[in-house]
């Protein structure tokens, strides 16, 4: 079986500050409701509204109802979206490369996260790569992370997993805020945290020469999405982090807004509010990040633990060899495995493009030629 090899170091070559990036816009949305149905549309959409403060994190962790994500829903709902668009406008929507945002989010972060390894679904269709994230290797990674012992006195995975679909629930609101009864804003510490409702945004977007279309969950809109398309929406990405004490904290936190600023950049979300917590979970303090000066900081100000730059000319370097790699019928794996300096690209089926199409995306793209 042979495979390509695209080398992440030295990663001083990807220097600099050439690439073109053309800014994400919005070109449909879906949403899931509480029990994981899909519909088109900004149903589940909410509104930031900030939480009261002091925050405690742990109320409501024995009724969590947490979405089972062990079923593989391989790109069905963003490409049920991109036909009701195209059925809409008559026009094929012309990409290189349409996947979720959280694909991308490990491809942009890969030359500053040597640690996390990586396993993707690809397949070339019309001229267009689509990927997805390989199932099996997901749950694997998660049956490992659940199995993890933490030191003493620290919270479970689970626990802090829940901590921030709680911050969440407490930054957020359903409707604008001056239509919403003041008892349902001060009672949101009394939720049910329900993560199976999602509202999901589905932007143009581009890096360098290749041209995207990605899907990836938002948290929240600042005010309220704008009548006109072309307008700029006030995304908000929430987020929690341990309080900082030292300077090893200093360094971890650092890491952390390598991946707070890869997401909220490629889905062009100009806010990131981050809540921070105590070792209890209790969050004192919140602090409002402007997403596209994050890089900008990191350099100045932090211990230079990554660049923006390099992120961003690497992500562009391999989306042109990856584009000169899958060709074809066939399906891919794209793999970085943990600590590795590479990512392999290898072919898995000669022919098809196994479950990464539905039968009712192909069957709409070929009525349209």
């Amino acid at each position: 079986m042979s495979r390509a090899l695209f080398d992440i170091h030295p990663v001083d070559r990807f220097g600099g500050s050439g690439t073109t990036i053309r800014r994400p816009r919005e070109i449909a949305c879906f949403s899931y409701d509480k029990h994981r149905r899909f519909s088109l549309g900004d149903s589940s959409i909410s509104y930031y509204y900030p939480p009261n403060l002091p925050a405690d994190l742990n109320i409501g962790f024995n009724t969590f109802q947490k979405l089972d994500d062990s079923a593989d829903e391989h790109l069905d709902a963003l490409l049920d979206t991109v036909a009701a668009l195209e059925k809409e406008t008559l026009k094929k929507c012309e990409a290189d490369i349409i996947t979720w945002r959280g694909m991308m989010t490990k491809i942009l972060t890969a030359p500053f996260d040597m640690m996390n390894g990586f396993e993707m679904n690809a397949t070339c269709y019309q001229g267009t790569i689509f990927i997805e994230e390989n199932n099996e290797y997901k749950n694997r990674q998660k049956e490992i992370q659940r199995n993890q012992r933490m030191p003493p006195g620290m919270p479970s995975q689970e626990q802090m997993m829940y901590w921030g679909y709680k911050f969440e629930v407490l930054s957020v609101l359903q409707q604008p805020w001056d239509s919403t009864p003041r008892a349902e804003i001060e009672g949101r510490q009394n939720e049910v945290v329900n993560n199976a409702a999602q509202y999901c945004s589905v932007v143009k977007t581009g890096i360098g020469n290749t041209r995207m279309v990605l899907g990836g969950e938002v948290d929240a809109v600042w005010d309220c999405k704008p009548d006109r398309k072309e307008d700029t929406i006030h995304w908000v990405e929430l987020k929690t982090s341990a309080e900082i004490r030292n300077d090893r904290d200093m360094l971890k936190y650092e890491r952390k807004l390598l991946k707070f600023w890869a997401q909220s950049f490629l889905l062009g979300v100009p806010t990131i509010i981050v809540g921070f917590r105590d070792q209890q979970g209790i969050v004192h303090r919140l602090e409002e990040l402007d997403t596209a000066s994050i890089p900008g900081k990191v350099k100045k100000v932090g211990r230079g633990s990554w660049d923006g730059n390099i992120c961003i000319n690497f992500a562009a370097a391999f989306f042109d060899w990856l584009k000169r790699t899958i060709q074809g019928d066939g399906t891919w794996r794209i793999r970085k495995q943990e600590k590795s300096p590479v990512i392999e690209v290898f072919k898995v089926e000669d022919s098809g493009h196994g479950d990464i199409l539905s039968s009712a995306f192909t069957t709409w793209r070929s009525s349209m030629a």
